[in-house]
């Protein structure tokens, strides 16, 4: 559609696949093992990076300027990112190894992580953050600036004195990055997360422009 003046990177050997209906921005980045469906729209200064992993982007679906979806794999387990069709993913959103279903809406500024699931109709709001591993049912509406963390479900605001612990729950730095350093041990957690993603992202150094 219009003029193809984007770029695609081939990364760990994989080249995107775009539909021709479909239309990407000049300054849109997509690298690796990404699929962009019909009549997808992916806007200006987005980042599709699958990483290890693979990005699905459906029939109709948007990507909105500045959005970043990344899928990274740790160890044998892949975080694909999927957005379903007609699902709208806003200005400066974060997609992270995450499913968004068919027509569901992820707000401006919000972020998904790796392993939460975002059901068909569902609403993640301005600023709202879904943590790793949660379900948000189809047609929840998760209110402006929220936490939300489980399966079932449950909504924290931020300074809740419950949150801390609830977070410690998810298990975030194995399931996101393999790391089984102690909660407490900050500075060695942090130290091999970085680690990993340093291994992860130097596999960029390979990578290849390939024509649309």
């Amino acid at each position: 559609m219009g003029s193809l003046a984007w770029v695609l990177v081939r990364h760990r050997g994989h080249a995107p696949s775009v539909d021709r209906s479909a239309y990407l921005a000049p300054s849109a980045e997509v690298i690796g093992r990404v699929t962009v469906g019909p009549r997808a729209r992916v806007m200006s200064g987005a980042v599709l990076d699958a990483e290890g992993s693979r990005i699905d982007v459906g029939e109709c679906a948007i990507v909105c300027e500045h959005a970043v979806l990344r899928a990274p794999a740790v160890g044998l387990e892949d975080h694909p990112v999927v957005v379903g069709d007609h699902a709208f993913v806003s200005p400066h959103a974060t997609l992270l190894g995450c499913q968004v279903e068919a027509a569901a809406y992820v707000a401006t500024g919000a972020t998904v992580l790796h392993g939460a699931r975002i059901e068909a109709g569902a609403v993640v709001a301005v600023e709202a953050l879904v943590h790793g591993g949660t379900v948000l049912p189809s047609g929840f509406f998760l209110a402006p600036g929220l936490i939300a963390i489980g399966d079932p479900v449950v909504t924290y605001a931020p300074g809740d004195p419950a949150l801390p612990e609830a977070i410690k729950a998810v298990g975030f730095a194995g399931r996101a990055f393999g790391v089984s350093t102690d909660w407490e041990d900050r500075i060695a957690r942090y130290r091999e997360i970085a680690a990993v993603r340093s291994e992860e992202f130097g596999a960029h150094g390979d990578d290849e422009t390939v024509a649309p």
